[in-house]
């Protein structure tokens, strides 16, 4: 992907949340840096320190915890174009990272150092909102996810992935969308030809 399309993404993406003149957006172009992965590289590691969001402009991101003891692997999100990605526990606090952030595709990201979030805000104080209802959003959504894994069935699980996830089935591999859901890959595969 070339680099004025990424921008011109997430130009757009900010709009869907707030309005920004074109010259408040040049302004913040300056501190999102583009960077491509290659299929199957690592993004963040457990135990690292991380002080980068990644915006997707291509590709898919998917990110995980990994249960050493039992050798279990636990999707935590998918983050296809137009999501944002990281771990943000890392992230927000300054502790070690507890997940691994994985490039599943070949990715276009737009990164951005939290210094240098919290500098833009200053200069674009509406990127300060973006961020929030972002946030906002983020909390909605895996507070609504808990809930699901608490009281739906696997089967009602699975199809609220479906419409989260639109045409990610061909993007990611069974067992990766098994650990999103909590089942195992042989459930999974059952729930498919229930529906068929």
């Amino acid at each position: 992907m070339n680099k004025p399309l990424a921008y011109t993404m997430l130009f757009a993406h900010f709009n869907k949340y707030t309005r920004m003149a074109h010259e408040d957006f040049e302004k913040c172009k300056r501190f999102f840096s583009i960077e491509n992965h290659r299929a199957h590289s690592s993004l963040i590691k457990r135990g690292a320190t991380v002080t980068k969001q990644y915006f997707v402009a291509q590709g898919c991101l998917r990110t995980y915890l990994t249960d050493l003891e039992k050798n279990r692997e636990y999707t935590i999100q998918f983050a296809v174009e137009e999501w944002w990605a990281s771990d943000y526990i890392s992230y927000y606090t300054g502790a070690p990272a507890e997940l691994f952030v994985e490039c599943i595709e070949d990715c276009t990201l737009l990164s951005i150092e939290k210094y240098d979030l919290e500098r833009l805000y200053a200069q674009v104080p509406q990127l300060e909102l973006f961020f929030l209802r972002k946030l906002e959003n983020a909390f909605v959504a895996f507070q609504k996810r808990i809930l699901a894994n608490l009281k739906n069935s696997a089967e009602d699980r699975y199809a609220d992935f479906l419409k989260q996830y639109p045409d990610i089935e061909q993007r990611v591999k069974n067992y990766q969308i098994a650990s999103y859901l909590g089942i195992t890959p042989e459930s999974l595969s059952r729930i498919r030809k229930a529906r068929d």
